[in-house]
């Protein structure tokens, strides 16, 4: 008898998971939480802003930029006795100060307002565009957080799970632009407050699970399946 020895065909592979792997992935997605604030720290950057709004209607502007420097002060002093690093804790500091200062300059009280409303558009046009180039944002950092290393973008359900989580921010960026835009317009301070607040956190948690679900089927297709 004449023994054949076959060479095996070899298939797709993928990377195969290590027992951290689950780990890792839960601590990344707490790390993309934290650079967007966190849940503390957008409840915390509420505090601030309406101290302004009240001083400012109240005392004047000088007044309400200088009280609302202080009450960020305080909080961030707070978070660090805390136990919270000065990385996390000074973020909202330096964001009221900056508000401030763009408000000083123009010399209104919605300009405390500016840096939000266009950095929603900076976000509305980045989320956008990377889908009809179809590199959706979230699948680059999706990616990026796995050590670039995965075929991604050959995996159709993994792509449109990233475009929807995608095309859900740029819905919300988009929103925030055009909603707090027309109410600086119409110099309306006390509602653009409210739409800042009211349009962040309570708009972007629900935002976030939909990326965190296109993270898990991604993570469940490229990185666990056999």
């Amino acid at each position: 008898m004449t023994e054949h020895h076959g060479t095996e065909t070899a298939g797709p592979t993928f990377a195969q998971p290590t027992p951290a792997e689950p780990a890792r992935q839960s601590q990344a997605q707490q790390r993309l939480l934290d650079q967007l604030g966190g849940t503390k720290g957008m409840t915390y950057s509420a505090i601030p802003i309406a101290a302004f709004v009240a001083a400012n209607a109240a005392l004047g502007l000088p007044l309400a930029i200088g009280i609302a420097l202080a009450v960020a002060l305080l909080i961030t002093v707070w978070r660090m006795a805390r136990g919270e690093p000065f990385t996390a804790a000074g973020g909202g500091l330096f964001g009221v100060a900056a508000a401030g200062g763009v408000a000083a300059w123009t010399g209104s009280a919605g300009g405390f307002f500016l840096i939000g409303i266009w950095a929603s558009c900076a976000g509305a046009v980045l989320t956008a565009v990377s889908l009809p180039a179809r590199r959706p944002l979230t699948g680059l950092l999706w990616n990026a957080l796995h050590g670039n290393r995965h075929p991604w973008r050959n995996d159709r359900p993994s792509v449109l799970a990233h475009d929807v989580a995608t095309a859900t921010l740029a819905v919300l960026f988009a929103a925030r632009f055009g909603v707090q835009l027309w109410l600086y317009e119409n110099d309306s301070t006390g509602r653009l407050a409210v739409a800042k607040v009211g349009m962040g956190a309570p708009l972007l948690a629900p935002a976030l699970l939909v990326v965190f679900w296109a993270f898990r089927r991604s993570t469940k297709r490229l990185v666990q399946r056999p």
